[in-house]
């Protein structure tokens, strides 16, 4: 079993507050705050962009095991994650991630590609996690 580990504090109140995160391998700390979360201010990160680029590392190893266990040789496989954040109800709720992959994998067809993506996208520890979130994969093969 593999254990991992990152901490956050909050000062103030909701709208005129704000945080801090950080892994505890000391590699990456940040600021979030209302703004980042619900105006679509880039200043300072979100829990969703962390939840993003979890989403996205993770389905890009899934993929990329999946293709080497599956025969091809992955060279490079690039995942962007946009993760949507919208009102439901009386609160908000994360409702829909968009991952857009691109791989350059020798020796597959692009169909054989889409179908090992998709299984990844379903497959993946992070995807798993987040069920009740509609997650979408736009897939590109680049060949060369």
């Amino acid at each position: 079993m593999s254990k991992h580990y990152a901490s956050a504090t909050w000062k103030n109140n909701l709208v005129e507050g704000n945080g801090e995160f950080e892994l505890k391998s000391g590699k990456y700390q940040g600021s979030y705050s209302f703004k980042s979360r619900f105006e679509d201010d880039k200043s300072v990160s979100s829990p969703e962009e962390l939840i993003g680029a979890a989403n996205a590392s993770c389905f890009s190893m899934a993929l990329a095991h999946t293709l080497d266990q599956s025969g091809f040789k992955p060279e490079e496989i690039s995942t962007e994650a946009e993760v949507t954040l919208s009102k439901t109800g009386d609160g908000f709720s994360i409702t829909e991630i968009l991952l857009k992959t691109k791989g350059r994998v020798q020796g597959i067809d692009e169909k054989k590609f889409l179908e090992i993506a998709e299984d990844a996208k379903v497959n993946c520890p992070v995807s798993r996690a987040l069920k009740a979130t509609n997650i979408r994969l736009e897939a590109e093969l680049i060949q060369g």
